[in-house]
């Protein structure tokens, strides 16, 4: 019998050829795959692919992980760096305000005591600061109007020629200061640095009384003993008879007049202080216009009125000596550091707390009275320590942030409704 090789084709039981190709020898069996080996091979299948899904979304679930994972570092390493920056703001801030408050007080305490050449005329070198202020807040509107003519001259037109309104009510604080700034000349020709920075902490005690009466502020029990305790510092500063080596010069009768016309002078200078603060905090409430354009508002008249001043006490010694005499070096630094200063100490409260301007003020005193110890041969006595350490301890104490009161909560009055027995309606309120 011949062997049969060709090809036998086999069809499944839908009707399919099934392809395969079978060499059908004699004495070997032909294999065919059933239907149930097809099941269990798709099967199969879906098993392997549901692997390959899994697998994939464990892998991705990790990717994913692992970016939340660098994200939260990158959150972390933004909020160091933002700590670290707002303290050294911070830091910054402080040393800028102990820089400014004990600077400025040192370099006029020098000007106005230096031996030799004619002595620069305070009114002249107050009509120079403002004049310096109005100069670099213009700088700045029109670096902030996109440092074009026509912004800065847009935004002087809408805020000063189209607004006389409000430069008038902003005379009187600029009349205020110009009278403040030239008794702070006054002040430290007859009072040696520490003992002025120690009286000129009285701002405190009449900023509070103007804030009571204008703006109706209520003050803790603990603010009004701090006030009664810096006025006892003050007192006792003022009495001790401390005095650097230019009062050591005089006799001593001069000399306590010379103390006593400082105090008038720091005293004045602090009620104009006080009430000019509370009247410009008043007049900003409300108002949309920027810190920049509020100076250059007041710039305005205040120049006026330093110039009138100079003409009005010097114009005899200006006829006669110039408007420029006695400046040196040192004379101008000391215009530029008030011009300036004042500008940057208005920015800088924006980044301080009112802890660091308290410990700033403290500071001073204590820098003051050191420096001058060496440059001025400044002496302090017994009272005079116990009268300091007063003041600065009721500056601490105005300074501490008060606790809020927290309100009792009130629950809701409810009404029930019940039925008795009998049938009669019952009300009650519940709390």
């Amino acid at each position: 019998m011949r062997e049969d090789t060709s090809p036998l084709l086999l069809e499944d039981g839908l009707g399919t050829t099934a392809g395969a190709v079978v060499a059908a020898t004699a004495g070997e069996s032909l294999s065919i795959p059933s239907a149930s080996d097809a099941g269990t091979g798709a099967a199969k299948k879906r098993i392997k692919k549901k692997t390959k899904e899994g697998s994939s979304t464990s892998t991705s679930g990790r990717k994913k992980s692992g970016e939340d994972g660098v994200k939260k570092k990158r959150k972390k390493r933004k909020e160091s760096a933002e700590g670290e920056r707002e303290r050294l703001i911070k830091y910054g801030s402080l040393l800028l305000l102990v820089a400014q408050m004990v600077g400025l007080v040192l370099l006029m305490r020098y000007t106005r005591t230096r031996k030799g050449g004619d002595m620069y005329l305070a009114s002249t070198a107050v009509f120079v600061m403002e004049v310096m202020k109005f100069i670099i807040c213009l700088c700045v509107i029109f670096y902030q109007s996109g440092s074009t003519l026509a912004g800065l001259m847009g935004e002087l037109r809408r805020d000063v020629i189209e607004s006389p309104g409000e430069v008038l009510k902003l005379c009187v604080p600029s009349l205020l200061y110009t009278i403040q700034n030239n008794l702070l000349y006054l002040a430290l020709t007859n009072l040696d640095a520490a003992t002025y920075q120690v009286l000129y902490q009285l701002k405190i005690l009449t900023t509070a009384l103007f804030s009571a009466a204008m703006l109706q502020r209520r003050f803790s029990a603990l603010k009004w003993l701090s006030l009664v305790i810096l006025t006892v510092g003050v007192a006792i500063v003022q009495t001790s008879g401390s005095g650097d080596a230019h009062h050591a010069a005089e006799a001593e009768d001069k000399s306590a007049r010379m103390r006593f016309v400082g105090l008038v002078a720091v005293l004045c200078a602090t009620c104009t202080s006080g009430f000019s603060g509370v009247y410009f905090e008043k007049i900003l409430k409300g108002s949309s216009t920027g810190l920049w354009m509020r100076n250059i508002q007041m710039g305005l008249p205040s120049i006026i009125i330093a110039y009138i001043t100079v003409y009005v006490e010097d114009s005899k010694t200006v006829a006669e000596r110039g408007f420029f005499s006695g400046y040196t070096s040192m004379v101008w630094t000391v215009v530029t550091v008030q011009a300036v200063g004042g500008l940057i100490v208005a920015v800088v409260v924006k980044y301080a707390d009112n802890v660091l301007k308290v410990f700033a003020a403290s500071f001073s005193i204590v820098v003051s009275s050191i420096i001058s110890a060496f440059i001025f041969d400044f002496r302090p006595n017994l009272q005079f320590l116990l009268g300091t350490a007063l003041v600065m301890t009721s500056t601490v104490m105005y300074g501490r942030p008060e606790k809020k009161r927290r309100k009792k909560a009130v629950l809701p009055m409810t009404m029930t409704v019940e039925r008795g027995s009998s049938g009669a309606r019952k009300s009650s309120l519940v709390m």
